[in-house]
């Protein structure tokens, strides 16, 4: 491998690792927070931040594939395209956590933590966008 090779995989390698911290955190925050959601309200209605524990799973799941995608593609339109898509669950993510920080949960630390991370995972995507 050469050395300019190495260099630019280096936002891919980052991004990589930074998305595999935020899925396990992300499994982490739904399963902490979970009891605490998954009940009826005293009024009998259930807490919608029962469906933002999901999506922040999901989300998070999502993000390897494409940024895999986006690396791979030969042709410039589909690597944007794949580059948009991960930077729109980037921000699905930080507005769900959002929401889950005014769960009725003691979690709501937890939630911070990600979105820490989520910030984090926003700086070196912008790198590694430069870097495609």
């Amino acid at each position: 491998m050469s050395s300019s090779y190495d260099k630019s995989r280096q936002p891919s390698e980052a991004l990589y690792s930074k998305a595999r911290e935020i899925m396990k955190i992300s499994k982490s925050v739904s399963d902490y927070l979970l009891p605490d959601v998954s009940g009826l309200n005293d009024h009998g209605l259930e807490d919608k931040s029962v469906y933002f524990t999901g999506d922040i799973i999901r989300y998070s799941e999502s993000l390897l594939p494409n940024i895999a995608r986006a690396e791979n593609e030969f042709f410039q339109e589909s690597r944007k395209h794949y580059v948009h898509a991960v930077s729109l669950l980037t921000e699905r993510l930080n507005k769900h956590c959002e929401h889950l920080e005014l769960a009725n949960s003691n979690g709501t630390d937890f939630v911070r933590l990600l979105r820490k991370e989520i910030q984090k995972f926003r700086k070196l995507q912008s790198v590694w966008r430069l870097s495609l």
